[in-house]
């Protein structure tokens, strides 16, 4: 079977590509489909977001397609940038400014008020549009200063519950065992091998 990957963020591809490592389907990367156009990420919530890239690439290929969509809630930012996190400091993204700003409008919060989870929805889109979604979450704190140049995004700034390293300071393969995408992406293992039934 060949299934689309519905990103063209190569940091979230190789992330993807490795947790799936094994599952026998040929994966292809929409940038693969010069034809797909962009999908416009207008939904309210990551779950809306991913289920509708996810459909419109399914649609648009002939191919299952497996979408995500990803965020970082911010207790002390009443949730923020929440589905905004790859936007957070305007357009076009920028990991380095969402980060500055992230620090920023987080200055004067003590540790314990640092409190943020990364949730990443996937979803998994027949073409004719049947979407199944799953969801991964990882609980733990931001840092007042970046840590670690592996990753990409906010992983500098976040550390997770009961580790010392923030994700930027682990492996690809440390943080794929215990990050949100991770968790995610291993659940939708069992949606793909539905398809392969």
């Amino acid at each position: 079977m060949r299934l689309v990957l519905a990103s063209r963020n190569q940091h979230k591809l190789r992330e993807i590509v490795a947790i799936l490592d094994g599952l026998d389907v040929e994966l292809l990367s929409v940038s693969e489909f010069p034809n797909v156009p962009e999908v416009v990420e207008d939904g309210s919530s990551f779950e809306e977001n991913a289920a509708k890239k996810a459909r419109e690439v399914a649609a648009a290929t002939g191919l299952p397609a497996l979408a995500d969509d990803t965020g970082l809630e911010v207790d002390a930012l009443d949730g923020a940038p929440g589905v905004r996190s790859a936007r957070y400091a305007g357009e076009p993204p920028d990991y380095g400014r969402n980060n500055e700003k992230l620090v920023r409008e987080l200055s004067g919060v003590g540790a314990d008020g640092r409190t943020a989870r990364f949730r990443c929805v996937v979803a998994l889109s027949t073409p004719e549009g049947r979407v199944s979604t799953v969801e991964g979450t990882t609980v733990g704190r931001i840092l007042d200063s970046p840590r670690g140049d592996q990753g990409f995004g906010y992983d500098p700034l976040f550390l997770p519950d009961g580790f010392e390293r923030t994700y930027a300071e682990m492996s690809p393969r440390e943080k794929n065992a215990c990050s949100h995408r991770g968790k995610a992406v291993r659940a939708a293992r069992g949606l793909v091998e539905e398809l392969l039934r």
